[in-house]
């Protein structure tokens, strides 16, 4: 099971998902999108809440609006047995991309590929007006989450042909405008060179007097 809250803190309202269980878990880090951005209570065992950015809306994890961070930081908070029940904690965050798991790990258990890539975000209390306006957005689901990946990889796929081939026609476009460019440019002058033209301009056939007329 998979619960899913709305943040209206955004305009457009961002999508936020965390895994029932340990177990959910598994499927959450193993099936994650590179929009996601992956947050944990540090240091103490908490839930795996994620927040779906927009990649079309040019979103990035390192630049969260700070209400969705709050948002976020709150409802990860929340769902930490141990942390939700003190003050002044902190919440890491880090694209889901930067995840890392290997054999050894224990269920639920993640690392990073790159620390450098983790920040961490200061919540000093639990905001109840903000978990209780998340909580009135929750539902719960049984999402095939292997099958939503492979159709979202799909559709990547399918709007990068189309952008490929869009970029293939502009390309081809293009090169046909220089080309009527540049054979406008080595023909410019073909008219002033027509055989009629030369022959007038040839002293060849003109009558041997014909310069009596410039004296």
């Amino acid at each position: 099971m998979v619960y899913y809250f709305t943040s209206k803190a955004v305009d457009p309202p961002a999508f936020i998902y965390v895994g029932k269980d340990k177990v959910e878990n598994e499927d959450l880090i193993a099936h994650g999108w590179p929009d996601d951005v992956w947050f944990h209570v540090d240091n103490l065992s908490s839930a795996h809440i994620y927040v779906r950015l927009r990649a079309d809306q040019n979103e990035t994890w390192d630049q969260i609006p700070e209400a969705l961070l709050t948002d976020c930081a709150q409802l990860t908070k929340a769902n930490s047995i141990e942390g939700n029940k003190k003050d002044n904690i902190t919440v890491i965050y880090t694209p889901w991309s930067n995840l890392k798991k290997s054999g050894d790990m224990a269920t639920g258990q993640v690392g990073f590929k790159d620390n450098k890539m983790v920040r961490r975000c200061y919540v000093e209390k639990r905001e109840n007006i903000i978990i209780n306006r998340l909580n009135k957005t929750k539902v719960e689901k049984y999402p095939d989450l292997r099958q939503e990946k492979a159709d979202r990889e799909k559709e990547v796929r399918r709007k990068e042909r189309m952008a490929a081939q869009e970029k293939k026609k502009v390309d081809q476009k293009t090169a046909e405008e220089r080309a009527q460019l540049k054979y406008q440019k080595d023909h410019m002058y073909d008219d002033l060179h027509t055989e009629e033209n030369l022959e007038m301009s040839n002293n060849q056939d003109r009558d041997a007097d014909f310069l009596d007329d410039f004296m």
